[in-house]
């Protein structure tokens, strides 16, 4: 298989949305506004939230809907231009901005920074995730939250590794190999995309890599950055019921962390 990371996601964007229409962003979202209003004990309503590595909005548009102030962040200019067409559908008042989340630069302090569906794993190596731990940490408000998930060790070996998964939709067909390299999996997308007006198809490919790391590294890097370890999760479990929250297990698959930049004293 090819190794690479496109961060661009260029073919990928295109399929993004109707190939995880399973993941739930208005359950998902849900969650983070329980933990949100829990955790810091006041209405939230209006609050500054960051959405690192946004992709094509949906869960911002949830969270939006929800009515934090939303600001989205991808490295991806094709995955920005959707997110920016479902924008202009729905009229919330969201902002995106291309920026790589490795060389964060804000305007301002955020209340809230959200990091969702395993994004951090993507990254090339554990130093980037450190960078992307320290720029959020520098532009957190005192006493504001920094929520993110991860896959495990677990997911990679045991439920990727060396995987095809195969996805049909009315038009496109994606053959989703995986291969394991250590605990990095290397993902080779290949898409047959069907036009409408023709019904003919094109072929292209997307190259992924995710690298998992071993739990106590990841709250060391936490710590590192200046930032309080609140809780770890089950990021997957009970998503029907957002409040009920359960705790991380051998078979986790995707952890989420709660973590929290220290008040002033």
């Amino acid at each position: 298989m090819k190794a690479g990371v496109f961060l661009d996601y260029f073919h990928f964007a295109e399929f993004y949305d109707t190939l995880t229409k399973n993941v739930q962003y208005p359950l998902r979202a849900k969650r983070i506004d329980f933990l949100v209003k829990n955790y810091l004990n006041t209405n939230t309503a209006g609050n500054l939230l960051l959405d690192l590595a946004c992709g094509t909005g949906s869960l911002s548009e949830e969270l939006a809907k929800l009515h934090y102030d939303v600001i989205g962040v991808d490295y991806s200019p094709a995955m920005l231009n959707l997110a920016m067409q479902k924008k202009f559908t729905s009229q919330l008042p969201i902002q995106y901005l291309c920026q790589d989340m490795k060389e964060l630069d804000m305007f301002g302090t955020m209340d809230i920074t959200v990091c969702m569906l395993d994004s951090l794993n993507h990254l090339e190596n554990f130093q980037e995730v450190q960078q992307v731990f320290q720029k959020v940490s520098l532009f957190a408000q005192p006493g504001g939250l920094f929520l993110f998930d991860m896959n495990t060790l677990y997911k990679h070996h045991e439920i990727l590794n060396q995987q095809t998964f195969l996805y049909d939709t009315e038009n496109v067909f994606c053959a989703w190999e995986n291969q394991l390299i250590g605990d990095t999996v290397e993902m080779q997308l290949t898409f047959f995309a069907r036009d409408p007006e023709t019904n003919q198809y094109s072929r292209s490919e997307e190259y992924i890599r995710e690298t998992a790391y071993p739990i106590p590294k990841i709250e060391q890097a936490i710590q590192q950055a200046g930032l309080l370890l609140l809780e770890e999760f089950d990021a997957d479990a009970n998503l029907l019921h957002p409040e009920r929250l359960l705790p991380v297990s051998e078979k986790t698959e995707r952890i989420l962390f709660l973590t929290q930049k220290p008040r002033k004293k």
